[in-house]
């Protein structure tokens, strides 16, 4: 059974799913669709073309679907999708998306804490943690399982891999490859995430896989071209190695340097 509160603004057109609450003013837009046990607090904000999912929780503050800051937004129908199980705490933003993308997506089981800002035609995979006044410009991609610490600045179009690391007040302006720790000023390639790996499940031989991999990148001496070459030619083929290879093949901003301290 829902919980809804008559002080509460909801427009006629939102879809609503069953056993969710809404708090005293709060505001829901018309062209806005809330899923299954989701619960938006007291003054959450939730405008035009948001799709929020199954047993969310977006705190007091919070905003979702607000109009891209982009010059070049013409007032296109776009979304802001926010994937099931995922907390926004007080005062995140979530632009929609613009004519580029269509939308905006933060994946399933993410938590944005409070004043984070995710722009328009931003995608985040499942199992993201963004951390307190942590800032992605648009269309930033963040791969499954990262972790961006408070006070994170992240470039337009940069992309982040999965099992990364950001340490807390860097600022990225290249494209980070999955599984490892960045950070310094200017930032950098700082080791490999070996708490995050272990923690997810990686066993030991996949850490030391993915260890020599990084070694071969950034400690052997060779340029990134050369070096994802002799990784191709010298390492079986997994995952984990197709991953960061194709990751750093694919990079059109080029990857973070290695530290040069």
């Amino acid at each position: 059974m829902s919980n809804i509160s008559q002080q509460a603004y909801i427009h006629p057109e939102a879809i609503l799913g069953e056993n969710i609450t809404i708090e005293p003013f709060s505001f829901i837009d018309k062209n806005v669709e809330i899923g299954d046990g989701t619960i938006i607090m007291s003054g959450a904000n939730i405008r035009e073309g948001s799709r929020v999912g199954k047993n969310c929780r977006i705190s007091p503050g919070a905003v979702i679907g607000g109009t891209p800051q982009d010059l070049k937004f013409k007032g296109e129908d776009s979304l802001a999708i926010v994937g099931d199980n995922t907390t926004v705490r007080e005062c995140v933003t979530i632009n929609r998306g613009t004519a580029s993308k269509g939308y905006t997506k933060v994946g399933s089981n993410c938590l944005l804490m409070a004043y984070s800002h995710i722009a328009h035609d931003c995608i985040l995979g499942d199992y993201v943690i963004v951390g307190n006044a942590t800032q992605l410009a648009g269309e930033v991609e963040v791969e499954h399982h990262a972790i961006l610490s408070g006070g994170t600045l992240v470039h337009q179009f940069s992309r982040i891999g999965a099992h990364v690391m950001i340490q807390g007040g860097t600022r990225l302006g290249k494209d980070i490859p999955p599984y490892i720790i960045a950070g310094r000023e200017p930032v950098c390639y700082s080791g490999v995430n070996l708490v995050g790996l272990r923690r997810n499940g990686y066993p030991n031989e996949k850490i030391n896989e993915i260890q020599e991999i990084y070694r071969i990148i950034y400690q052997s001496g060779y340029n990134f071209t050369d070096a994802i070459n002799k990784i191709e030619k010298d390492f079986e083929e997994t995952a984990e190695m197709r991953l960061i290879v194709d990751f750093v093949k694919s990079s059109a901003r080029g990857i973070v340097r290695g530290y040069m301290g």
